[in-house]
């Protein structure tokens, strides 16, 4: 069974190894652009001091984790192994209950993650060339309002 729990700093040693393996799923996207030790600073002094973040958890192992701000998913990701169990699912919905309007980015490449979130009635706001994100991949905005 899969339990949503708030995150804390204490989490970035979770939360980094995540974001890394799933973002080795993504086309095109080098993880070598940071090193696991920058990964993990980044959870610790960023993503988890300026967002609210929850961590789904099976017992004491984190599956998937979702970091945000008021109108804003900065975060959401799944271990590879437990793609396709619901957990995203249950991450996404827990924040859409909580506001009524939602942005993101995801890469352009990344259709995965791009199918999955327009399941969930996200559409396309921006396209761009990648110019303003580090990796410099094309990427995308997109927006979800409540109905």
């Amino acid at each position: 069974m899969v339990e949503l729990r708030p995150l804390s700093t204490e989490h970035a040693r979770l939360t980094a190894p995540i974001h890394r393996a799933s973002g080795a799923l993504i086309t095109g996207y080098d993880i070598s652009l940071h090193t696991p030790a920058e990964d993990l600073e980044f959870h610790r002094f960023t993503v988890l001091v300026e967002n609210e973040a929850w961590g789904a958890f099976e017992g004491a192992d984190m599956v998937g984790f979702i970091a945000f701000q008021p109108g804003w998913i900065d975060h959401l990701y799944v271990l590879p192994e437990r793609l396709r169990c619901g957990i995203g699912s249950l991450l996404l919905t827990f924040v859409q209950q909580q506001q009524s309007e939602l942005r993101l980015y995801t890469f352009q490449s990344n259709a995965r993650a791009r199918a999955f979130y327009e399941r969930f009635g996200f559409v396309i706001e921006e396209l761009t060339d990648g110019e303003r994100n580090e990796e410099k991949m094309p990427d995308i905005t997109y927006l979800w309002r409540m109905n």
